[in-house]
């Protein structure tokens, strides 16, 4: 067998394809969780805190002024930006609850789902089962 026939056989396989589509479908919610946590939850978030802003709390580590936003303050060296910490570290917090609710829930679903019949026993068995039976009487 050639190596693109394999390459076929591997990547037509089921598990495979649905990978790429959770892969694809993860990323697209990553983004959704992203845009929760930075346009939604922390403007709440900085309003109960008294109008601060995360995403711009940074500690200077090159003597730059503490008072220029953190884009300004990167240019000019490193900086230790705790507040965008605090925020990608909420984003993750959410998105891992989300996927264990998810979980949870599939979970359930497959214990709600009948069991399958049982499959009937062949009549040679049935057949050695009852001599077996009879020669124990």
């Amino acid at each position: 067998m050639s190596i693109l026939q394999e390459f076929k056989a591997f990547a037509v396989k089921g598990n495979v394809v649905d990978l790429a589509v959770a892969v694809i479908i993860g990323a697209a919610f990553g983004k959704i969780v992203d845009s929760l946590v930075q346009d939604i939850v922390m403007p709440i978030v900085g309003k109960i805190f008294g109008g601060l802003d995360f995403s711009n709390y940074y500690i200077p580590l090159n003597d730059q002024a503490s008072n220029l936003p953190l884009i300004e303050a990167k240019k000019l060296g490193a900086v230790l930006a705790y507040g965008n910490f605090i925020t990608i570290s909420l984003n993750f917090i959410i998105l891992a609850f989300i996927i264990f609710q998810m979980v949870r829930i599939i979970n359930k679903v497959k214990k709600a789902e009948p069991p399958a019949p049982e499959a009937a026993t062949p009549e040679d068995i049935v057949l050695l089962r009852e001599i077996r039976d009879s020669l124990k009487k």
